[in-house]
């Protein structure tokens, strides 16, 4: 399924396959999660998208083909794919291990084509072994949705009491590590969205509520998921000295202007910017010890368009996840 243009539907469109390059793979994919950064690249509330695309960053495929140079994967065997697709390794931030923040990156589905089709070429370095446990569907979400999460839930710090605003794919997922590591989890929804409310508790959340109220305890860290600049002023005013505020998405509407005493008495606020090879390896290891379930909602890949616009409406707790 390919984005031609911002602001209009994807399009089934037939290429020819491709090969494997130098240090690459090509995977036949079995499932691919639909992230709300999808919708932000077909939007056009991205810049500069390499069109046409095919979107898509959280496959999961087995390899069918591999490039030369490429070690430590095999034939047969099943990888995810994240946002991060390739970094520079030379650049200031790259020497220091900060690659997320590579001054010359990739990223799957927006820069390079994803995984809204039957195969997909790949970075192997960037390629994660997932081996055989759950299914594919279940497993796609960890990719961006998770991954994400986690490295929002390690910024946030080790306080007790941990605020997700926003609870959507990412949030249903880094809850339940939250509740596993013995921290209490504050979900934060639509106002009103009383199903949603319920799910979080479902999973272990002690209190849910509108994004418009306050909690009822002082939260020690706040995880923004959600798009609305206007959660951060609310976030600010629910923690206490000291408190953290982290903006996890990577496109978010304009902050506005708020009083400076509710950031004052070294409250912070910080972004999380994609995803490391580090933080991939940590959380799926992770997500495996903890026994982490993702609630999908699978849709054929012909409709593409429709799971895109169900994940805009709200229509759906959860992730969406396209099978091949």
């Amino acid at each position: 399924m390919m984005l031609r243009k911002t602001g209009t539907p994807l399009e089934w469109t037939e290429l020819p396959d491709r090969e494997p390059g130098p240090g690459e793979i090509r995977l036949k994919i079995a499932a691919c999660g639909v992230c709300r950064t999808d919708l932000h690249v077909v939007d056009g509330d991205l810049p500069e998208p390499r069109l046409p695309i095919i979107p898509g960053h959280e496959i999961v495929g087995r390899v069918d083909r591999i490039g030369p140079g490429v070690e430590g994967l095999s034939l047969g065997q099943r990888v995810g794919v994240p946002w991060l697709a390739h970094t520079c390794g030379i650049c200031p931030y790259c020497k220091a291990g900060r690659e997320n923040l590579c001054d010359d990156p990739l990223f799957t589905g927006y820069t390079r084509d994803g995984g809204f089709a039957t195969a997909t070429i790949a970075d192997a370095r960037f390629a994660f072994p997932l081996g055989d446990v759950g299914n594919d569907v279940e497993v796609a979400p960890l990719l961006c949705a998770g991954l994400i999460g986690w490295r929002s839930l390690v910024k946030a710090g080790e306080g007790k009491r941990v605020g997700l605003y926003g609870f959507g794919a990412a949030a249903h997922i880094i809850a339940q590590v939250a509740v596993w590591q013995g921290r209490e989890v504050f979900a934060f929804t639509r106002p009103g969205d009383k199903e949603t409310q319920a799910f979080a508790r479902r999973l272990g959340a002690r209190w849910a509520g509108g994004s418009d109220e306050m909690p009822p305890a002082p939260l020690d860290a706040a995880i923004i998921f959600a798009t609305v600049g206007a959660l951060v002023p609310m976030a600010l005013k629910a923690v206490p000295k000291g408190g953290r505020v982290v903006c996890a998405g990577i496109y978010m509407s304009d902050i506005p202007a708020f009083p400076y005493r509710i950031l004052w008495e070294e409250r912070e606020i910080i972004s999380v910017a994609n995803l490391t090879r580090h933080d991939g390896i940590e959380f799926l290891t992770l997500a495996r010890t903890a026994g982490i379930k993702t609630d999908t909602h699978p849709y054929p890949l012909a409709r593409a368009n429709e799971a895109l616009e169900d994940l805009r409406a709200g229509r759906f707790d959860g992730a969406a996840v396209l099978v091949v």
